[in-house]
């Protein structure tokens, strides 16, 4: 019970983000670049003051330095993917990573076998959010991007899951937050055509602190934590909370009524149904 509500607390910050991302003026792409850096500084000032050693020999350095540039490429695509199309194509794009989670780990696991009922579940919660975010097939070209945005976010997870109770959380997410950050440097010239990301003013500084420390030192890693164990499909289950809790939280504090459609009180039952459902048919097969 408490890793489902560690999750259910990493989810509701990450649905902050949204809320974030309209307070920052900065462009998106330099947002991240400040938010992987800032996020890094913090995972090592956490080591440290846990005293734990950030030393690991070089070849496993390399790995998760590698891990950490997935999950950057799988941000800049995000990126990517809302200009080539719009901010909802994204996130309607974004809950196929169960289905990619689970058609992807049985080959890296070794197990080679499919469950056909994460299959069907991971389905209904396309559909569920679907129903949230209203996708025109005008904006394929972004929903195909974002499309590969959510297979890399599925094998970040998936090779996540197999080293994360070999280090620390804080450990393993400074050297992923220094591979993130290194990914979306080298891709900022491409996007931006600047070497380097813009300066933040004092607001927005303020707004990446929060952004950096508590949506990703503290997301990330509660994220991170929990994967140790809970089930990569449980947490991309749980995950799937995130348009409920970002367009609930936008609505509080922005006033943002209007994106609540009919279609969203009936996504986010379905959402909200199999969240709490799922793991009583878990626990009662088991």
């Amino acid at each position: 019970m408490r890793d489902y509500l560690q999750l259910h607390l990493v989810v509701l910050a990450w649905g902050f983000t949204a809320i974030l991302g309209k307070l920052i003026t900065l462009p998106p792409l330099d947002v991240t670049v400040w938010r992987t850096a800032l996020a890094a500084a913090g995972f090592a000032l956490l080591a440290l003051a846990l005293r734990k050693d950030l030393r690991l020999p070089c070849g496993e350095i390399l790995g998760l330095f590698g891990t950490g540039c997935i999950v950057g490429w799988h941000w800049v695509l995000f990126f990517l993917a809302a200009r080539l199309g719009t901010a909802s194509v994204c996130l309607a794009a974004l809950p196929t990573t169960m289905l990619w989670c689970s058609l992807i780990k049985p080959i890296i696991d070794g197990t080679r076998r499919w469950r056909m009922g994460e299959l069907l579940a991971g389905v209904v919660m396309v559909g569920a959010v679907w129903l949230i975010y209203h996708v025109e097939l005008r904006y394929w070209q972004g929903f195909t991007v974002a499309l590969l945005s959510a297979v890399l976010a599925a094998v970040f997870a998936v090779i996540n899951k197999q080293v994360t109770h070999r280090y620390h959380f804080s450990v393993l997410s400074f050297y992923q937050m220094l591979g993130a950050f290194t990914a979306c440097v080298v891709t900022l010239p491409f996007f931006e055509h600047r070497a380097l990301a813009l300066v933040p003013s004092g607001a927005d500084f303020g707004w990446l602190l929060v952004l950096s420390m508590v949506c990703t030192v503290g997301g990330f890693g509660g994220y991170v934590d929990a994967l140790r164990r809970v089930s990569v499909f449980t947490a991309n289950m749980i995950y799937n909370m995130e348009p409920v809790y970002g367009i609930v939280l936008a609505a509080l504090i922005l006033g943002d009524t209007e994106k609540m459609s009919g279609g969203f009180y009936v996504g986010a039952f379905i959402i909200v149904a199999a969240v709490v459902l799922m793991p009583l048919m878990t626990r009662r097969k088991a």
